[in-house]
């Protein structure tokens, strides 16, 4: 199976509870963030929900809190959900609350961090708020660390 057909059947459970499929984003870029609420980049919230009101036609930001980095993300989904939308105004997409890394990681973590699912390149995830960009297509386009700002060039410059 290609890697491109294995991120659209990808599964997760957003903030609500409902389940989602990647596949409900084919024909749009996916701009995949492990994000927390207590985090000394959380803020940036703000720069992804403008990414995704600007991109709105051709992007869709999905938020994956993860509470493995010093327990940066607390609280329930309820809560996160809470803090997202009166804080910074978010809209996009937010799952559960997943593992990025080790034994529990998500199927999604496991496809954007290992070369041997994406075909393209393996990453750790070291810290909150990395970005993962892929096609409209399904194909791994690149990796982007935590310090890398949501509204720049190396982001917007492969959305076409």
């Amino acid at each position: 199976m290609k890697s491109n057909s294995v991120f659209h059947s990808i599964q997760f459970t957003d903030i609500d509870g409902s389940e989602r499929s990647m596949a409900e984003f084919k024909g749009k870029y996916v701009l995949v963030v492990n994000v927390a609420s207590k985090c000394g980049y959380t803020t940036q919230y703000k720069p992804l929900q403008q990414l995704a009101e600007q991109y709105a036609d051709k992007l869709v930001v999905v938020g994956f809190p993860c509470n493995q980095f010093m327990g940066q993300e607390p609280g329930s989904e309820a809560e996160i959900a809470s803090f997202c939308e009166k804080n910074y105004g978010v809209t996009f997409p937010l799952s559960s609350k997943i593992d990025v890394k080790g034994k529990e990681m998500h199927p999604v973590y496991r496809w954007l961090t290992q070369k041997e699912k994406n075909g393209k390149e393996s990453n750790d995830i070291g810290w909150n708020f990395n970005k993962f960009l892929i096609s409209p297509e399904g194909e791994w386009i690149g990796y982007f660390g935590s310090q890398t700002d949501p509204l720049s060039a190396d982001i917007t410059g492969k959305i076409r």
